[in-house]
């Protein structure tokens, strides 16, 4: 019978550097992910390095000269990593760059100029003689890994890099994961936000609309507005599944467009009846919780010359939704009744990505971390991504699983309005008929 107190037996690998790489916006145990993946790989005698900032060094290198160690990269040692996996931050940094932006589809590996970002990133990888990549961030960043094994698939040299993505976001609406690391812990903080302001808005007799993190899914939203005893919660699912109108208007160059935009009237007309029982219930105060996605679905009139990110994404903090809605909330609200209640709008979000991991995430991540040595040391695996089932069970989800071959784009995961977790929320509201 085996020893099952006996470490697992060193795995038979070619490795000898590793690089680990976080990107997009930071998320609670970012450095429990970090840590244990670099502890992995130190153990079975693999020297460890962590690509600082994200792609934003590697997509500029141009072999003019060379990554500099403590500005571009640092070697992560057992005494660099010690007592980490729960410290707040990332140690390595990131950043947004999107060295994959402009491959849209498969032909496009074929371009030289519009593969060129990637190209300086593997190239930069491969001048400091890294053997693999451990890619960890959102679904762009999955998008990115998945390029990045495509181009070296389309241009190999004889040196491959191999590529295995760790799943993060606090807006939890990945596929092939049940949770991301850092959900919770992001949760539970603005939950406890969101109880302090009950004590505020019952006080003062008024409402806060709090605009939370939730840029494509609402399972951010929902999961503080369940915890945090919100009086009524609304994300991307619930304006898609009934709150949407068409609009005209003219681009830039004149012409006249159409798009589905969010019906304002109906959406501030739910918000205040939510108000309006709670007055009947005898509470004259509340919280309400919108994701911060919805800024996308405003008529064109509010979104109009708003920059955009690498991504294609809308720079949501230069809208201030929660500002737009809590005006209109309280001008219905007066309208309706003849009386003024006050509604102020605030942000949520930033405040719990660096939050301290609460013990889930923190084990949650030490096992994705870990998950990135077994997939590329113990299985020899190219091109997926870690994940969990069950109780914490490791397997990994292949990224033509995950991404669109015709796109290359990853598909979001949703909360399924039919679902009980979507229902668990109406039950737990001050009933309304809409």
């Amino acid at each position: 019978m085996a020893n099952t107190l006996s470490p697992p037996a060193r795995p038979d690998h070619t490795f000898k550097r590793i690089a680990i790489l976080f990107a997009g916006g930071p998320a609670p145990a970012a450095n429990a992910v970090i840590s244990a993946a670099a502890a992995s790989f130190l153990r079975a005698g693999v020297e460890v390095i962590g690509i600082k900032h994200g792609y934003s060094a590697l997509s500029e290198f141009d072999g003019s000269t060379e990554l500099e160690e403590g500005k571009d990269f640092i070697k992560l040692t057992h005494r660099v990593l010690g007592r980490t996996r729960n410290s707040q931050g990332i140690m390595i940094g990131t950043a947004r760059s999107n060295p994959g932006k402009f491959i849209a589809s498969p032909a496009d590996l074929d371009d030289s100029e519009k593969t060129a970002p990637m190209a300086r990133v593997v190239a930069g990888l491969k001048s400091i003689n890294v053997d693999a990549l451990i890619s960890i961030g959102g679904d762009d960043t999955l998008k990115t890994a998945n390029k990045f094994k495509l181009y070296q698939e389309k241009h190999n040299d004889g040196k491959v890099l191999p590529v295995v993505h760790l799943p993060k976001t606090i807006d939890n609406d990945y596929h092939g994961i049940d949770f991301t690391f850092g959900f919770f812990t992001a949760v539970d903080f603005i939950a406890t936000e969101l109880r302090t302001l009950i004590h505020d808005a019952e006080a003062t007799r008024s409402y806060f609309l709090t605009e939370t993190m939730g840029r494509s899914a609402g399972w951010l939203s929902y999961g503080a507005a369940i915890a945090g005893e919100a009086s009524l919660v609304i994300s991307v699912e619930d304006v898609m599944a009934g709150y949407l109108v068409e609009e005209s208007y003219s681009d830039a160059a004149g012409n006249t467009q159409t798009r589905q935009c969010m019906d304002m009237d109906r959406v501030i007309d739910r918000i205040v009846k939510t108000m309006l029982a709670r007055e009947a219930e005898g509470k004259e105060y509340g919280t309400i919780v919108v994701a911060e996605g919805l800024a996308e679905f405003l008529p064109f009139s509010f979104v109009e010359g708003v920059e955009r990110d690498d991504h294609g994404h809308i720079n949501i903090s230069k809208v201030s939704l929660f500002s737009i809605l809590s005006k209109a909330v309280e001008k219905s609200y007066t309208e309706k009744t003849g009386r003024v209640r006050l509604v102020k709008g605030l942000q949520l979000g930033y405040e719990a990505r660096c939050a301290k991991p609460h013990a889930f995430d923190a084990m949650l991540g030490s096992q994705l971390g870990v998950g990135a040595f077994r997939a590329l040391a113990e299985q020899k695996l190219n091109g997926v991504m870690v994940s969990v089932t069950g109780q914490l069970d490791l397997h990994y989800e292949p990224f033509e699983n995950l991404v669109d071959p015709e796109t290359l784009v990853t598909v979001v995961r949703y909360i399924d309005t039919e679902s009980d977790f979507h229902r668990l929320a109406r039950f737990l509201e001050t009933h309304v008929n809409d």
